[in-house]
């Protein structure tokens, strides 16, 4: 008698489990697109539970809260852009505590069928919520509310439980992929850009005036004024904090909107995009001032007194090739480095003055530059 072949006898449901598992595997050895991966993992949950309205959310473990990374159902639009704090409703409370809740009928739970008398617009009838976990830290969670599909059998909840792991994965590969990145472009010492990278957004930048979707930006080079000495007084451990020090001090100027980077040594660099001439100006005289005010490295019991040279140039005016905005900007500041703690702009040359002292001189150098721009201009 021929034997039956040992799939034969694995039911159907089986099959199509293996079958999402072997795409979804398949998935994530193609391709490192966290979004892609994730949309395909929760779509095969759709096909399977039906459930009205399903959501996946990541932990934001810096804000404590829970994004809505990919959400469907009649209300999935209002979900964008809505943080669940940790420990809130259904997905912050499966977060918090890295437990799974599956509720076939909320009518028959006291507590959650209280949550939904509370929550009437979410119209909760089942609710099946797992965290997607990575060793001890919870990553995200999946939620399915209103399911058409037996959630408590013993197939429902391994698949999803199997699922949420592959979810797992795909989200520590596109970590570890932003990770590798970000050491890529960014500088050990100060936790700012680097060079390559700079380069790579000056590209950038220059490609997007050409394409007509931008019309200018702004390059300011900043040398720091006799670094050298700090080195010599006080070692190379302290020297490396103080630059730290300054990259924090510009990035708080500055802002999320403009880049700042470490050229090399005690070389520092700001891009300015979409920032003309004369707004470059005013920021850089705000951060020359600064700079000069501040003390650095109190912790250390220090209180280093700092100044800087600045060069400023603004792109297509001053150069309109990478070259030629980097030769521009870097050979103001090497102008401004003749009676250091100035600020050197294309086409105005020194503006601030070695011996400024008090913000009056800074309001009247701000001043004569507006001007001299205005003139410029006409």
């Amino acid at each position: 008698m021929k034997e039956k072949h040992p799939f034969a006898v694995i039911e159907s449901r089986q099959m199509d489990h293996l079958r999402v598992f072997h795409e979804v595997a398949r998935a994530l050895t193609q391709t490192l697109e966290l979004e892609e991966i994730l949309l395909i993992i929760m779509e095969k949950m759709a096909q399977f539970f039906g459930p009205e309205r399903w959501s996946m959310l990541l932990v934001d473990e810096a804000a404590q809260n829970l994004y809505y990374a990919i959400a469907v159902g009649e209300d999935s639009e209002s979900l964008k852009g809505l943080r669940v704090p940790l420990g809130e409703g259904v997905a912050g409370w499966v977060a918090s505590t890295g437990n799974s809740l599956v509720v076939p009928d909320v009518s028959l739970d006291a507590h959650w069928s209280a949550f939904s008398v509370a929550h009437p617009e979410l119209n909760i009838q089942s609710i099946a919520c797992l965290p997607v976990r990575s060793g001890e830290h919870t990553l995200g969670v999946i939620q399915l509310l209103n399911s058409k599909l037996d959630l408590l059998s013993e197939y429902s909840i391994s698949f999803l439980r199997i699922l949420c792991d592959y979810a797992a994965i795909a989200i520590r590969n596109a970590r570890s992929v932003q990770l590798i990145h970000e050491l890529t472009i960014t500088d050990d010492c100060t936790g700012l850009f680097n060079a390559r990278h700079l380069y790579t957004l000056l590209d950038e930048q220059v490609a997007l005036a050409a394409a007509h979707r931008t019309t200018q930006f702004s390059l300011l080079f900043v040398d720091l004024d006799r670094f050298k000495q700090v080195n010599d007084t006080h070692g190379h451990l302290i020297g490396s904090r103080l630059l730290a020090e300054v990259g924090s001090l510009m990035k708080r100027i500055l802002g999320p909107d403009n880049a700042c980077f470490r050229y090399g040594g005690d070389e520092f660099v700001a891009l300015l995009p979409g920032i003309d001439k004369q707004t470059a100006l005013d920021v850089t005289m705000q951060m020359w001032k600064q700079l000069r005010e501040a003390r650095f490295l109190s912790g250390q019991g220090l209180f280093l007194a700092l100044t800087g040279s600045f060069g400023l140039a603004t792109f297509p005016e001053d150069g309109s090739t990478v070259p030629n905005i980097i030769r521009a900007a870097d050979t103001m500041m090497y102008a401004a480095k003749t009676t250091r703690n100035n600020i050197s702009v294309c086409g105005l040359g020194l503006v601030a003055g070695a011996g400024a002292g008090s913000p009056g001189t800074v309001a009247r150098a701000s001043t004569m530059a507006a001007g001299d721009l205005g003139r410029m201009r006409n």
